[in-house]
């Protein structure tokens, strides 16, 4: 991993949530080890205390597949609790939510809004941190935190319609092995951190699929089973032409970034969220096992 460089840590309060009633425990400070030439920050969220640890929790990134989480929920909310959602749409969620599928995620992306998504889920969730992407097609450019993503975590677990806590959560805790494009997204969290959990990773910047034999794969044809519609065709071709501008983002769009978040325990106790950028030179494998030591030493430190 090369030298490693001491990032200082410190606890940053209490996340308001409406089923925190427990007193925080008291602030403490202490460090994680953070390989050379990655950027992390990351956000703890102990839900039986109230207490959190976390470091540049408010720092932006860009989203990669993370912006899912609010492309399902804005689905749900913009559909309302009674609505029995489609065979011809689960095909989109479940393998979305699952397997990160990318396809599916740009056909609801465009068919409900674009932008407008990410702007509403600002609106109702209060984030801070969060903006559209530049390019309106990009939605894996959307910015965001480590301390927004935990926020829309909280949302989903204790603010959200109990069905739509259940859909979300219930996909994640059957996160594949395997994304849809071939890369294994056991990294981080699933790696890490072990009994129940609830996971949705991201990636940016690997490359469209994985190198000659390193190629992901188990057999589970429902969940890599994605509509081949002109709707979703013409989404996929939309997205990847990153059409349209909404404005000025400060975020990095060039390093390679891998992230990991949900939540771990049988009732979700703990909420955690870790946001890393890694040098363009380092392959995919290599930024797993950082990203998943990285995980592993701050679940326990603070999470345990």
């Amino acid at each position: 991993m090369g030298k490693i460089r001491r990032l200082a840590t410190i606890a940053t309060g209490v996340v308001a949530s409406v089923a925190m009633a427990a007193a925080p425990a008291s602030a403490a400070t202490s460090s994680v080890d953070l390989p050379e030439g990655m950027t992390a920050s990351y956000l703890v969220v102990d839900q039986e205390t109230g207490q959190t640890f976390g470091s540049d929790e408010h720092k932006q990134y860009r989203s990669a597949s993370l912006v899912k989480l609010f492309i399902a929920l804005d689905y749900l909310e913009s559909h309302g609790p009674d609505y029995e959602i489609p065979a011809d749409d689960l095909a989109l969620l479940e393998p979305m939510l699952r397997s990160s599928n990318d396809d599916a995620a740009s056909t609801l992306w465009v068919r409900d809004g674009w932008d407008e998504i990410v702007k509403r889920m600002v609106t109702k969730l209060g984030l801070t941190d969060t903006a559209p992407p530049t390019a309106r097609g990009k939605w894996g450019y959307t910015a965001i935190s480590a301390a927004d993503i935990a926020k829309t975590y909280q949302y989903i677990l204790h603010e959200a319609n109990p069905k739509y806590r259940d859909f979300i959560m219930g996909n994640l805790a059957l996160s594949t092995k395997c994304g849809s494009d071939g890369f294994d997204q056991s990294f981080g969290i699933p790696s890490a951190v072990p009994g129940p959990r609830a996971v949705k990773q991201g990636w940016s910047g690997f490359g469209a699929a994985p190198a000659p034999g390193q190629e992901c794969s188990e057999t589970n044809a429902k969940m890599l089973r994605v509509l081949k519609s002109p709707e979703v065709k013409a989404a996929t071709a939309i997205a990847s032409s990153g059409e349209g501008t909404t404005g000025a983002q400060d975020i990095d769009l060039t390093s390679r970034a891998m992230h990991t978040s949900g939540t771990v325990g049988a009732d979700n106790e703990k909420i955690i969220v870790v946001l890393t950028l890694e040098p363009t030179t380092l392959s995919w494998q290599d930024s797993a096992s950082r990203i998943t030591e990285l995980t592993r030493e701050i679940y326990f430190q603070y999470a345990l």
